[in-house]
């Protein structure tokens, strides 16, 4: 049980690294296809911080469904257990940080509609 060792590691940095980008670059394809079109509040930094937030919400389906079946049914080493949640923690605090310091800070008028 060490994240260091190949499979933890590999599985964390495959969430982390190839998540992010085959969102971002597909949704970057679509972009310029015609196919889709970005929110007019939206800007890169923004775009690429929900594509780092998407590592989580794809991964965290493999930790319920290991605690939701019997043992034996679905075996997952705990190696891949860590990677898959460094991987995930990984990709919050990140996705938070580049969201946060890439949306503008909330006016007042926000605020008051959002309460």
């Amino acid at each position: 049980m060490d994240l260091l060792h190949p499979l933890p590691l590999g599985i964390a940095a495959g969430l982390f690294l190839g998540k992010q980008a085959g969102v971002f670059l597909f949704g970057l394809l679509a972009i310029k296809l015609g196919l889709a079109r970005p929110a007019a509040s939206a800007n890169w930094g923004s775009f690429y911080g929900v594509a780092v937030l998407c590592s989580i919400g794809f991964t965290m389906s493999l930790v319920i469904s290991s605690l939701a079946f019997a043992p034996g049914l679905l075996d997952q080493s705990i190696d891949q257990r860590i990677g898959i949640l460094a991987g995930s923690i990984l990709s919050a605090v990140l996705g938070y940080l580049i969201l946060r310091s890439s949306l503008p800070p909330p006016t007042a008028r926000d605020q008051a509609a959002s309460r």
